[in-house]
């Protein structure tokens, strides 16, 4: 199994691409003007960093492309900020969807794209579980678009607003997205569409069906909401809320002194009549406390991500380590909670250095130095570190991950 976190090839044959809907203004959302909908803020983090994230963890998706207002570059820099820019091209869109639908697939063009999902930036919940079944259902060469069925009642009614009739809604589905289609097709969908003087079809089904292509629908097998109004935002924020998906990862590290003049620990120099042997500058606390978050996303170790086979880390600073990793985790969207270090240690005394110690990987890890916690103890003479033969640190960290825990149901 792969460590979550780290870029690996697609293990499909066929070539994907994403294409996220972005342009629109979203004035039904409310809000500033200068700041559409799918740059508010949910949970935390700009809806369109939520949605790009669940594409970009797909291994599938090689490329995402983001149809954005000219205007909103800024916006969607910042939004996308965190992200391997490799990955990510920004195009700008069109007057109205239909247009930047047209927009994305014509940047595409030079690519060697065979398959394409495109998807609304307003919809920041789609689940790993449907995306699933809409990329292994397009990759067998069909269109194919996300579905709700319609469980309320339905009427039609006249001018007045008076009910006229009852609508059968067993052959009614509410069409969402992604909707995917094999990529030359829908482009020249759209190509044909745009030049018939088509440009208002809200989605890429209809514009799919007005070529002839056939296209399925795939049961969404969760809610998969498009935010519109305010109250659709509320309603959001409480499933980032419900069931919190807090992860807590350990980590130990040990390194035996040699000659020197300080000892690194937790980012700080402690001025010693010797040091710590180490391929890089060999801070344990750093050390531990990057193997502990990392921990959390299943991603290894430090020697997964720096192999001390390396020459470039020789000497290096440990922060490089602990800050890949934090990269890693904003990447998932992850907010560290808290952080605990314990050095064990006869020597040197770790007291008159623990504030510095605090608020360094306070920095380091962007959050209140409230959060961290620096122990010291030593070995009771036994041992290895007893013998003062150098220094051991246990490192534990608490994560909280967006999006609550996974549904077993």
């Amino acid at each position: 199994m792969t460590p979550r976190g780290k870029i690996v090839p697609p293990d499909y044959e066929q070539r994907m691409a994403a294409l996220i809907v972005a342009a629109g203004r979203g004035e039904r959302a409310g809000g500033p003007s200068d700041s559409p909908k799918q740059y508010r803020r949910l949970a935390g983090e700009p809806i369109l960093r939520r949605t790009v994230r669940v594409f970009l963890n797909h291994p599938a998706i090689e490329r995402i492309y983001i149809a954005i207002h000219p205007d909103d570059e800024a916006l969607a820099r910042g939004a996308i900020a965190p992200f391997d820019a490799a990955r990510i091209l920004l195009v700008h869109g069109g007057r109205t969807r239909q247009l930047s639908v047209l927009a994305g697939l014509r940047a595409m063009m030079d690519s060697s794209t065979e398959f394409v999902l495109i998807h609304d930036a307003a919809r920041p919940l789609l689940d790993r579980q449907t995306l699933d079944a809409v990329v292994d259902e397009v990759r067998r060469g069909n269109g194919v678009i996300v579905g709700r069925p319609v469980t309320d009642t339905v009427k039609s009614i006249d001018p007045s607003d008076t009910i006229v009739g009852t609508i059968d809604r067993d052959s009614l589905i509410r069409a969402q997205t992604p909707q995917a289609f094999p990529y030359p097709s829908i482009l020249a969908a759209h190509e044909d569409a745009a030049a018939g003087g088509l440009e208002n079809a809200t989605d890429d089904a209809s514009i799919a069906a007005r070529a002839g292509m056939t296209v399925r629908i795939l049961r969404g097998r969760s809610a998969n909401p498009k935010i519109t109004f305010p109250e659709d935002i509320a309603l959001a924020e409480r499933s980032f809320s419900i069931v919190p998906d807090v992860r807590v990862g350990n980590g130990y590290d040990v390194h035996r002194f040699e000659d020197g003049d300080a000892v690194i620990l937790c980012g700080v120099a402690i001025p010693f009549h010797r040091k710590l042997s180490g391929h890089s500058d060999a801070d344990v606390g750093l050390h531990a406390l990057t193997d502990a978050l990392l921990a959390t996303i299943g991603a290894g170790d430090i020697g997964t991500h720096f192999p001390p086979s390396d020459p470039q880390w020789r000497g290096a600073e440990s922060s490089i380590f602990l800050r890949h990793a934090i990269g890693l985790l904003r990447k998932e969207g992850a907010r560290i909670a808290n952080a605990d270090v314990t050095l064990i240690a006869e020597e040197p005394k770790i007291g008159p250095h623990r504030e510095a110690m605090t608020n360094r990987l306070a920095e380091l890890m962007g959050i209140e130095p409230h959060r961290v916690s620096i122990k010291a103890t030593t070995n009771e003479k036994m041992g290895f570190v007893g013998r003062n033969e150098g220094i051991a640190a246990i490192a534990t960290a608490s994560v909280i991950f967006p999006g609550g825990l996974p549904d077993e149901g």
